[in-house]
């Protein structure tokens, strides 16, 4: 899988989400390792959510995993927390 398949499997899933409630400014960072490795960030600001395939340097937050973790987690196929415990997602920041 390429990266321009794993953005935009992703990409469209996070679109989904309802942030029209989310009033305060989030910006996370995701580093996909492995197959389809490229990094690409997630902004929510004033209730509309961004996605895009770039770096993002004011981050709140950022995950690092593969391709696969990243679409198990977005599908509900894996919990993030159990994720981070076997050390399949690393985390920094808040």
């Amino acid at each position: 899988m390429t990266y321009a398949e794993v953005f935009s499997m992703i990409k469209e899933k996070f679109m989904a989400a309802d942030t029209s409630d989310i009033k305060e400014h989030l910006a996370y960072q995701f580093n996909i390792t492995g197959e389809g490795s490229g990094i690409f960030y997630a902004e929510v600001k004033d209730g509309v959510l961004s996605v895009e395939p770039y770096e993002y340097y004011d981050r709140d937050a950022m995950f690092t995993c593969s391709a696969e973790t990243l679409l198990n987690i977005s599908d509900g196929k894996m919990d993030p927390i159990m994720a981070f415990t076997l050390q399949k997602l690393k985390v920094e920041g808040n």
